[in-house]
């Protein structure tokens, strides 16, 4: 079975929820206009990944200030279910195409933010979703931890089984090895990583798991900031994020990227078969385990 993907690393409309919404959409009709049955967005694309930010906290301080910014934060997350969240649907459903997007998602009842990745079918809608689970360092301050228990699916689609970690959760081994076990063959790892190092985290991912591995960052600016925000950065801030995404095979081959320093979608024609090919000499939760020295049993309710 044959397949096209599409990774886009693109800039939001930093901190408004409809404009970005607005270009994802313009970003998704040129990806399915290429072909692509399946386009990933990178991590909080909606509303924007909130880098320098520190929403007026330090330990034993909140400002105004920082609590103003966090509601402004809040009311341009998207909330599940939502109009927002119809619009999505909406847009697979008009272009053919599968969509898992990186967003902060907001919850109406108690107030908190999730950094989630939502996972939409042109023909069934909304499938799911996964919440990151352990936000990294300052992240924490904003973002509440995901429940795994409920997010931790792979989702088998008429393109591919597909399911991820969001960003640094793909240094979690056990949370890797909990995505393995349900046999994904498009592994996603959307990210706001974008050091040198960060591709050979895909690489590993796709050598260990032997399948595909899409990864996908934002290209950000400083002048992608609205202007009330470039106080929070630094005369040598300048780029952001470089971006960095890519999409490697599972052999660890690069098939397209890492994409550098600009927007662009990545897209490749990727054969599902070669999942099973390369299980020939490993297979992580096959041949190639010890159940009976390393067992692992994860939590599932």
């Amino acid at each position: 079975m044959k397949v096209k993907v599409g990774v886009v690393q693109a800039t939001p409309v930093f901190f408004d929820i409809a404009r970005t919404i607005d270009k994802l959409e313009a970003l998704v009709v040129d990806g399915a206009r290429q072909g692509c049955q399946f386009l990933l967005f990178p991590e909080s694309f909606i509303p924007g990944y909130p880098r320098k930010f520190t929403f007026g906290a330090a330990i034993g301080l909140r400002t105004d200030g920082g609590r103003e910014l966090y509601k402004t934060y809040w009311q341009n997350s998207l909330q599940l279910p939502g109009p927002e969240l119809k619009r999505l649907e909406k847009i697979a459903r008009d272009n053919d195409v599968y969509l898992a997007i990186g967003v902060t998602e907001r919850d109406a009842l108690n107030g908190s933010l999730y950094c989630t990745l939502v996972y939409i079918s042109p023909t069934e809608g909304y499938l799911g979703k996964h919440q990151k689970i352990k936000p990294t360092g300052v992240e924490r301050l904003v973002w509440a931890e995901g429940t795994g228990e409920q997010s931790m699916g792979v989702f088998d689609t008429k393109v591919g089984r597909m399911g991820g970690l969001i960003c640094w959760e793909n240094y979690m081994p056990l949370a890797r090895m909990r995505i393995y076990q349900q046999a994904p063959q498009l592994y996603l790892a959307p990210t706001a990583d974008a050091r040198s190092t960060w591709p050979a985290t895909l690489q590993h991912i796709a050598c260990e798991g032997r399948c595909f591995v899409l990864g996908c960052n934002q290209f950000f600016t400083r002048t992608d900031y609205p202007e009330e925000y470039q106080k929070f950065l630094t005369e040598e801030d300048d780029t952001l994020s470089r971006g960095g995404s890519a999409i490697v095979s599972p052999q660890g081959e690069f098939i397209a990227g890492p994409l550098w320093d600009e927007e662009g979608i990545l897209m490749a024609d990727l054969e599902l078969d070669d999942v099973l090919k390369s299980k020939l000499d490993f297979d992580v939760i096959g041949h190639y385990t010890r159940p009976d020295l390393l067992p692992f049993s994860p939590k599932t309710s």
